[in-house]
């Protein structure tokens, strides 16, 4: 009897030895570049729109950066809409800073109807040396837009 367990138990070690559990799985694509920017505070009742559709920005005079950013939010009645540059300890460096769009949401929640809004703010103080582009972060996704080449 003994021979037997001892067998039987042989018989599927070598049978499970046999069996291949490995899978393959495609290849995740890398996770984003971690931020090394901390968000500023937001004022109570602020908070990021829900999406980015588009951005860009220029230098309109010395000193002065002019942004535009275009999405949408979850419903109608948000205000305020601003951009809060994010806090570096370094110049980032590949040269794009990062900015949080946000806006107010409505005091009194309404139809959950996606809206679109467009945020149009100058940067009057911006790091104009190490600049290169501009990072608008949403909840949803963010856009990169780069200064044009002069």
């Amino acid at each position: 009897m003994r021979r037997v367990f001892i067998t039987a138990g042989l018989t599927a070690l070598i049978g499970l030895a046999a069996c291949d559990s490995k899978t393959e799985e495609a290849a995740a694509p890398p996770p984003p570049p971690k931020s090394l920017a901390r968000p500023q505070q937001m004022y109570a009742g602020q908070e990021q729109i829900s999406k980015i559709d588009s951005a860009t920005i220029k230098v309109s005079s010395p000193g002065r950066l002019d942004m535009d950013a275009t999405g949408s939010v979850g419903m109608a009645g948000y205000k305020n809409a601003a951009f809060l540059p994010r806090i570096n300890a370094a110049a980032p460096k590949d040269g794009v800073y990062e900015v949080d769009v946000v806006a107010d949401r409505p005091a009194t929640p309404g139809a959950a109807v996606v809206t679109p809004i467009e945020v149009k703010k100058a940067w009057p103080s911006y790091p104009a040396d190490h600049l290169k582009g501009v990072k608008f972060i949403a909840k949803t996704n963010s856009v990169v837009a780069m200064l044009p080449a002069s």
